[in-house]
């Protein structure tokens, strides 16, 4: 079995197990999870794809299996699996059991008014650099979306993205090569910031919190809308 499949197995087990838990019930969420993982994650695929053929990343042979579908090794499909859902059951089980903890709404605007910000200047002044300029897009889309959403879901992410941070931190850590000879996936320096965490480039976190928050907008439109259907 590949490090990579090996991380990710181990990333998505005690999720998945505790999705059975009598209190959380997480599984009933799984239909929802399905569909908005199908439109979300096809996105990101599209692009991991164009990223992947045009040298702005790679994956390190040594580290992954032989089987590719699209130029994407088996393990980086199955990132879109893992990842996702390992962050939103721990967003789940953080609001199931501390509902009132979220961030106010005036600081809520205050927060997402200054990252876009941040975010359009970064793009100005990084235009070349294709993996930050993503980041920067997709980021300033899901915060948008999740105001238009009208939604408290942004109102709580703020606060439970710093939690799902430590256990990203100690995935993406090992797979950008900490604590290994090399890494499971590398990146063009042209194309992105270098600033980096540990090993993780910075761009990385803004990856997630844009794939986990768009994950969690279209999860609520399609509970709303099954639970609906089901009346």
């Amino acid at each position: 079995m590949s490090l990579y499949l090996t991380i990710e197995i181990c990333a998505l087990t005690i999720p998945l197990i505790f999705s059975f838990d009598k209190n959380l019930q997480f599984y009933k969420n799984w239909k929802s999870v399905i569909f908005s993982f199908v439109i979300v994650s096809s996105v990101f695929v599209i692009v991991d794809i164009y990223f992947t053929k045009n040298g702005i990343w790679g994956f390190n042979p040594h580290y992954h299996s032989n089987i590719f579908l699209f130029h994407l090794p088996l393990e980086e499909w199955l990132f879109f699996v893992a990842v996702p859902y390992a962050s939103i059951f721990l967003h789940y089980t953080f609001v199931y059991y501390l509902p009132g903890i979220m961030v106010g709404k005036i600081p809520t605007r205050m927060i997402s008014g200054m990252l876009i910000l941040i975010l359009t200047a970064i793009i100005l002044f990084n235009y070349s650099r294709i993996y930050t300029v993503f980041n920067a897009i997709m980021l300033i889309l899901a915060i948008l979306l999740a105001h238009l959403d009208k939604s408290i879901i942004i109102n709580r992410f703020y606060i439970t993205f710093l939690i799902i941070l430590v256990p990203f931190f100690m995935v993406n850590s090992v797979l950008t090569g900490s604590f290994i000879e090399g890494a499971v996936f590398w990146y063009n320096p042209s194309d992105i910031l270098g600033i980096r965490i540990f090993t993780v480039p910075v761009e990385d976190v803004g990856y997630a919190f844009s794939l986990i928050l768009l994950n969690l907008l279209l999860m609520s439109k399609f509970q709303i809308l099954f639970k609906s259907r089901s009346n």
